[in-house]
C-alpha cells in the first residue's frame, strides 16, 4: 500500500516540489568536491535525465561525495523504489534508499513522500533510533519545533553521543533564526567531538556572519592544525586576519595567503590578490620602518606578475580592470 502511494506521488514531483529549503532536512556536513568529481556527477545526472540509466550509480556517488542535490535524489530515488524489479535488486540498500528519499523529500517540502517513506521504515524497523531521527526531522520540516525538540531530547537520553542528533539541534536553531542558540549547540558539540572538521567550519562561518572575527580565526586555526594541507583553510584564515587588520595580523595573513598559493601550485587568484593587498597595507602602516620591506616588495611584485599572467591566459577582457587595480596598489606602471 505504501509503495503504491509513493508511485502516485512520484508523478507529481516535478510540478509540486520547490528547490531544496535551507535547513529543513540536512545537517551542516560539507565536503570539498574536486572539479573532476563534480564533472563526473554532472555527466551522470545528464545521462539519467536523458533516459540513459545509471540512477543508482548517481545516487551512490551523491551519497559518497555528500552532495546536496535533493530534487534529483528524490526524483531518481522514487524511480527505483516504484519499480519492483529495481527495488528488489538493491537488497539491504533498499532501506538506505528509503531513508535518503525521505530526507530529500523533506528538503524539497514534499512531506507526503517523506511521511510515506518514514512509515515504511517504521514498519520494517520498529523502535529504531535511526527511524526515530527521521520522525523528528519530519516534525522539523513541518515547523513543529517544540515537538521536534522533545523528540531529539528523548533520543539523546537513549544515546547521548548521537552526533547526527546534536547536529540536527544546531540546524534546527539556525532554521528558526536563533543564531546564538546555534552557536551554543555547536560549542557544546565540539567539546565532545573535537575532531569534527565540518562542525569547526560551520562554527567559523557563523562567527563570520556575526562579525566575530577573533572567534572565527580560532576555528580556522583548529582546522589548519587538523588538516594543514587544505588550502581553503589557509585562505579563509588569511581573509579573517586581513579583515581584523593591524600590522601583526596583516603579516600573518600574508604568510597564510602565501601558503595557500603554494598549496595550489601558484594558481589561487584570491590568495595572490591577498598577498598584494596585505603587502600594500603593511607598507602603508610601516612607511619604510619595516626591515622586511625588500622581501615584502619582491613578494608583492611576484604576485602581481602571476596575476597578470593568469588574466592574460584566462580572462583577457578583464586586463584593463586588473591593471587599474594594480596601479592603485602601486604595482603597475
Amino acid at each position: 500500500m505504501e509503495t503504491a502511494s509513493l508511485s502516485g506521488l512520484a508523478r507529481l514531483i516535478s510540478n509540486r516540489c520547490p528547490p531544496p529549503s535551507s535547513e529543513n532536512a540536512r545537517d551542516f556536513s560539507k565536503k570539498m568536491v574536486s572539479k573532476t568529481e563534480e564533472e563526473q556527477v554532472n555527466r551522470l545526472e545528464i545521462q539519467v535525465e536523458n533516459g540513459g540509466g545509471g540512477a543508482w550509480e548517481y545516487l551512490c556517488l551523491v551519497r559518497k561525495l555528500k552532495l546536496r542535490r535533493s530534487d534529483r535524489v528524490l526524483k531518481f530515488g522514487l524511480s527505483i523504489l516504484n519499480d519492483p524489479k529495481k527495488r528488489s535488486n538493491l537488497g539491504p540498500e533498499e532501506w538506505t534508499l528509503y531513508e535518503e528519499v525521505a530526507v530529500a523529500a523533506m528538503d524539497c517540502q514534499c512531506l507526503d513522500v517523506a511521511k510515506d517513506c518514514t512509515k515504511i521504515l517504521q514498519n520494517k524497523f520498529p523502535g529504531s533510533n535511526r527511524v526515530g531521527r527521521l520522525e523528528a526531522m519530519l516534525l522539523e520540516a513541518k515547523g513543529s519545533w517544540e515537538e521536534a525538540e522533545k523528540a531529539y531530547l528523548s533520543l539523546l537520553e537513549e544515546n547521548p553521543l548521537d552526533q547526527v542528533i546534536h547536529k540536527r539541534k544546531t540546524a534546527m536553531a539556525k532554521a528558526q533564526g536563533n543564531i546564538p542558540q546555534a552557536v551554543e549547540c555547536l560549542n557544546k558539540y565540539l567539546e565532545i567531538f573535537m575532531a569534527d572538521h565540518d562542525a569547526w567550519r560551520e562554527l567559523a562561518e557563523i562567527y563570520m556572519s556575526l562579525q566575530m572575527y577573533k572567534q572565527a580565526a580560532f576555528c580556522y586555526e583548529e582546522l589548519i592544525l587538523a588538516q594543514p594541507t587544505v588550502p581553503l583553510y589557509h585562505l579563509a584564515y588569511a581573509d579573517v586576519l586581513y579583515t581584523l587588520g593591524g600590522l601583526e595580523n596583516l603579516q600573518i595573513a600574508k604568510k597564510y595567503y602565501s601558503s595557500a598559493v603554494e598549496l595550489t601550485g601558484g594558481k589561487n587568484t584570491r590568495a595572490l590578490f591577498g598577498i598584494c593587498l596585505c603587502s600594500f597595507a603593511i607598507g602603508q602602516l610601516t612607511k619604510g620602518r619595516n626591515k622586511e620591506d625588500k622581501e615584502n616588495s619582491e613578494l608583492q611584485s611576484l604576485s602581481a606578475l602571476a596575476l597578470e599572467k593568469e588574466y592574460k591566459q584566462r580572462n583577457p577582457s578583464k586586463n584593463a580592470l586588473l591593471t587599474a587595480t594594480l596601479k592603485s596598489l602601486k604595482l603597475s606602471s
